[in-house]
């Protein structure tokens, strides 16, 4: 299968299943406050599968898998006869309808807790941050880092796997400093340095959090063994297979996968001449790497090889598993600083901490479905995680279009003691949509600009 079609087919997965959280949410505590539901739909469009059931509720899987939406009675919208008006929306109290609003977004939370209880009762593989180097005149060289010590905690929060530093750390940004907990893996030595990041640039495209801020991880390093050679591309014209080890080009020797990725970046349309170790065989390859155009301009060669791995350190690898209670309380908790981080991501695009083009939409989604599905259960349940997490976060921003903007009119209300007018409601909801639909503009213009 093409990586397009598995993409698309791990993304409508993904979205169908957390799509139908959602309205679920809506549509039970609807049912529960007494509200006749019209219908319940999983995507748009016209009608592939639809049934009925003893509520009379049309139940509709449509053909475009982008949302959903649960259709309540409604005098607003509908006609309604005097002697079904108790069944309608609009004549419940503002608690109820509150209620039935903020369930949707509460299913998507529930859900991800749900997930992270499952990963936690199975296991999750996990690797502790621990400082192989700084880079020189790095904001971790001044703080006087050095190798071989373990982050324990981020600004007091416990830091245990790499996972969770790096969304701690991407929650700091923009601020003055950060404050990080060390230990020392020989000495045992617990101490606390200051990072000053009031100069710190991070953009996620170019470098990871860790990169940014001078800290290059103790992690599997690249070898000179290919794992794989990209179809097509000037590798495999040249004869390269994976397995293959590379251990000469143009006379130098290679100890280290740095040298051949110097080698060929620096030699674009230039033939090299590669002496291969294949099984117990050396061969001579002729190469020539192909001219990769950047859009800024910039070029350089190409082959089409990746790199074997070495193994990562054993004494740095866990397994997080716990009970059923310590699972629950580890997915609360999780969740908690999924949407602290994702909440704390939206205010910073508000105050320009965050650029508008790390936005992502789509696209970007739909690859990061396909790459978690093809890595296991448990990295496609922890990215269905932090999607539900994002998913609830942004239907509570206070845009009249969303679940947080209904909740913002009924919250008005609540305090007024009479309903927001039907004109505000209608220029509210035209401005949320002109927001909405700009911003989901600038994602997938960044998720095209990223292919």
């Amino acid at each position: 299968m093409s990586a397009f079609l598995w993409n698309a087919l791990s993304f409508i997965v993904a979205l169908g299943i957390l799509v139908t959280v959602h309205e679920f949410g809506h549509f039970w505590v609807a049912r529960k406050n007494g509200v006749f539901v019209k219908r319940f739909s999983i995507g748009f469009g016209k009608a592939l599968v639809r049934w009925r059931d003893k509520h009379d509720t049309e139940f509709v899987i449509a053909a475009i898998p982008l949302g959903g939406y649960v259709q309540m009675l409604d005098e607003r919208t509908d006609p309604v006869l005097p002697k079904y008006q108790n069944l309608a929306f609009n004549h419940k109290s503002v608690w109820q309808r509150i209620s039935i609003v903020a369930a949707g977004p509460a299913a998507n939370f529930i859900f991800a807790i749900f997930l992270l209880w499952i990963m936690y009762l199975v296991g999750v593989p996990e690797v502790k941050p621990v400082i192989q180097t700084t880079q020189t005149t790095s904001i971790a060289a001044a703080a006087g880092i050095i190798e071989n010590e373990q982050i324990l905690a981020v600004n007091g929060r416990a830091a245990r796997d790499i996972r969770t530093a790096n969304l701690l750390l991407v929650e700091q940004l923009g601020r003055a400093e950060i404050r990080l907990t060390l230990l020392h893996r020989e000495s045992l030595q617990v101490r606390e340095v200051v990072l000053d990041t009031r100069a710190w640039q991070f953009d996620p495209e170019k470098e990871g959090v860790f990169t940014s801020l001078g800290l290059n991880l103790l992690q599997p390093q690249a070898t000179s063994t290919l794992a794989l050679v990209t179809p097509g591309s000037a590798a495999e014209q040249a004869g390269l297979r994976a397995g293959d080890t590379i251990l000469v080009i143009d006379n130098e020797p290679i100890t280290r996968w740095e040298q051949i990725d110097r080698i060929i970046k620096n030699s674009p349309e230039t033939t090299l001449r590669l002496e291969v170790q294949r099984d117990n065989e050396i061969i001579i390859v002729q190469a020539t790497p192909a001219l990769s155009q950047h859009a800024d301009g910039f070029s350089q060669g190409l082959l089409g090889i990746v790199p074997m791995a070495s193994p990562w350190p054993e004494d740095l690898r866990y397994i997080q598993r716990y009970g059923i209670f310590a699972a629950a309380k580890e997915g609360i908790d999780q969740t908690w600083q999924l949407t602290r981080l994702s909440f704390s991501m939206v205010a910073k695009l508000l105050t320009g901490d965050v650029s508008v083009k790390h936005l992502s939409g789509p696209i970007a989604i739909a690859q990061g479905a396909g790459t978690t599905a093809s890595m296991g259960l448990i990295a496609f349940l922890s990215f269905m995680a932090l999607i539900s997490v994002n998913l609830g976060v942004i239907n509570l921003l206070p845009l009249p279009i969303l679940d947080g903007g209904h909740l913002m009119y009924l919250v008005v209300e609540l305090i007024r003691g009479k309903p927001v007018s039907e004109r505000a409601q209608e220029i509210g909801f035209r401005f949320g949509a002109l927001v909405l639909l700009m911003l989901m503009g600038i994602a997938l213009l960044n998720d095209i600009s990223r292919l």
